[in-house]
């Protein structure tokens, strides 16, 4: 069995982070590892607190999997501050590392900073360059870019050819944000290519972004060319909120494990 690797936040709701991503890992059918950034206290109403993790111990956490473990992929998610930032970026280029899906991730859904201001620079100058493919969305595309806002499918073009000089070798912006049918846009340098999917009703969307990055993550560990793998990543992202279900008060997780049949169960 292949082995991803997802570096980011623990989400004690269990809908995005370090937890959607190992069961994104499992639904697709490779074996996750993981090292932790951050803690938060965090549900499905909000962000209540975040408790970064020693930059020594992330960069521990991460030569003990290398060393015994290894990996087929790696994405990056929540990495918080710039000292972490800085460890994680070691990291990869000591253990070679790729290819690396880094999705930067700036905001939790209700606003809540999941990014220091400090560490933006940090992100762009260290791990960017780094990446197979940058997988950010509207929001995040648009303060990469430095566009004033990203509305239509040739701004999103535009903020992809931006961010592409930044240094990742191929950019995918998310396009959940935008009004409409959802359309993804990747960028490999010189042409672009449209994953369009379809609106699902619903408030149970919470974990998305680093569900969809996730699961390419997982296609690429399993040697899936990009576009394929991003083909593959939106079909199961569409599923995962189609049959999500209801926890909690606020957004609920999507399902990971839709395509998993309840035991017992036909």
């Amino acid at each position: 069995m292949k082995i991803a690797l997802t570096i980011a936040g623990s989400d004690s709701g269990a809908g995005a982070g370090i937890q959607a991503d190992l069961k994104t890992f499992a639904a697709c059918g490779v074996y996750g590892t993981s090292v932790i950034t951050a803690l938060t206290a965090q549900n499905t109403q909000g962000v209540f607190g975040v408790s970064e993790v020693k930059p020594a111990f992330v960069t521990k956490q991460l030569f003990v999997l290398m060393k015994d473990i290894g990996c087929q992929a790696a994405k990056t998610g929540m990495l918080f501050s710039r000292p972490i930032i800085e460890a994680v970026a070691a990291g990869i280029r000591k253990y070679r590392i790729a290819p690396l899906v880094v999705d930067p991730v700036m905001y939790a859904k209700g606003g809540h900073p999941l990014l220091r201001s400090d560490a933006e620079q940090a992100l762009v100058a260290l791990l960017l360059p780094l990446a197979h493919v940058a997988t950010p969305n509207i929001d995040e595309a648009v303060r990469l870019s430095g566009l004033k806002k990203i509305e239509t499918i040739d701004q999103m073009k535009e903020a992809a050819v931006k961010i592409s000089v930044l240094g990742p070798k191929h950019v995918l912006i998310k396009g959940g944000h935008l009004p409409g049918r959802p359309v993804d846009l990747l960028f490999d340098g010189t042409k672009f290519t449209t994953f369009e999917g379809e609106r699902i009703a619903g408030d149970s969307t919470h974990g998305t972004g680093c569900t969809f990055s996730a699961a390419i993550t997982a296609f690429l560990a399993n040697g899936r060319p990009l576009e394929q793998a991003v083909a593959r990543a939106k079909t199961f992202i569409t599923s995962a909120i189609r049959y999500s279900y209801p926890v909690g008060h606020g957004f609920g997780p999507v399902n990971h494990f839709w395509g998993v049949k309840e035991k017992g169960k036909d």
